[in-house]
This record gives structure tokens, C-alpha cells and sequence, in this order.
């Protein structure tokens, strides 16, 4: 049985609005996707959206709590990164949510 706190706490969403340069938003691409491989406990999925025909996206990344996200914050992830920051267009915008709705879509019965 699912314990009371446990229907108090929320996931933790850090969402990331950044524009890269002219072309780069590829390789930005391959760089996010190796810091996201190194995410292990805590870590609840990511999503990296890219407005069509640009090079504007928007990151994604859930989370158990606050602790998991400070936890994966590894010198691994600083030197991706940094890899990252010269591809940037101008520094991009972050901010964290909690989680207080998830939907998840229900199974589909076959008829």
C-alpha cells in the first residue's frame, strides 16, 4: 500500500529553452544523449523537442526528487557540457517543475 507522503511528493522537471547556432542543433543532439546515458538512480526520463524548421529546442528531464538531479551533476556531465556551451546561439534559459499532474495513456482493449 502506497504510503500518505508518498502521494505528497512530485517529481522534479528540469526543462532547458535554448537556440543553437545555425546547423549545430545535430550535434547538440549527440551531446545530450551522452549526458542523459549517464543518468542511472533517480533519473525518470527525458525528452528533447525541436521546433520545426530551427534551431530552438526545448530539454526535458524528470527526476524522483532534487537529490537525484543534484547527484548526477558528475564531472562527466560538467565536461559534456561543456562541449555543449559553444554550440549555444545564446545562454539558454532553466527552470525546474514539480510534476503535479502525469497522465499515462490507458491500454488499449482489443475488441
Amino acid at each position: 500500500m502506497q504510503d500518505f507522503r508518498d502521494c505528497l511528493t512530485h517529481k522534479l522537471a528540469r526543462v532547458t529553452i535554448a537556440e543553437f547556432l545555425p546547423g549545430k542543433f545535430e550535434e547538440a543532439q549527440r551531446l545530450y544523449q551522452e549526458a542523459v546515458d549517464t543518468y542511472r538512480e533517480g533519473f525518470c526520463g527525458a525528452y528533447l523537442l525541436r521546433e520545426q524548421g530551427s534551431d530552438r529546442g526545448i530539454s526535458v528531464i524528470l527526476w524522483d526528487d532534487e537529490a537525484a538531479m543534484a547527484a548526477h551533476e558528475t564531472a562527466v556531465h560538467q565536461a559534456i557540457l561543456n562541449q555543449m556551451a559553444p554550440l549555444f546561439a545564446s545562454r539558454p534559459e532553466n527552470r525546474e517543475y514539480e510534476v503535479v499532474s502525469e497522465v499515462v495513456p490507458s491500454e488499449v482493449v482489443a475488441s
